[in-house]
């Protein structure tokens, strides 16, 4: 691919840091679920969005992580398992941010969110050809 890898990486690291920080607000501060959560879509997204930006698929500015699989589907198969695991983080994008949009996770969502998560880094890396 002609991708910029410069633009790939930084995207890969953003998303590294949602992940990261998903991971150590699990660890001290579970009771952050919104925010855990959020960080577990967020980084998806940037995962996702390096990923078609290595395959040099233009996409529009969203949080939705079915339009982004779609995207990518032009380019590779996907699972119904990969779309249902999007669809599990895609609720958890900017809207539970907000008071009026309260959810309560259970310590094994969190964790699954976080799993699902470290799956879709794996993917984009693997696609990618970077270290994990």
């Amino acid at each position: 691919m002609n991708a910029d890898k410069g633009l790939i990486g930084d995207w890969i690291d953003k998303a590294d840091h949602d992940l990261g920080s998903a991971k150590l607000i699990f660890l001290h501060i579970p009771e952050y679920f919104d925010t855990i959560a959020f960080h577990c879509q967020q980084a998806t997204e940037k995962y996702l969005k390096a990923t078609l930006i290595y395959y040099g698929v233009d996409f529009q500015r969203t949080h939705n992580l079915v339009y982004l699989l779609d995207l990518l589907s032009q380019k590779m198969t996907l699972s119904d398992d990969t779309y249902d695991k999007a669809i599990i983080l895609n609720g958890f994008s900017v809207q539970i941010r907000y008071p009026n949009k309260i959810i309560y996770l259970t310590k094994e969502e969190l964790q699954l969110s976080i799993d699902i998560t470290q799956e879709f880094r794996n993917l984009a890396l693997q696609i990618i050809g970077m270290k994990l």
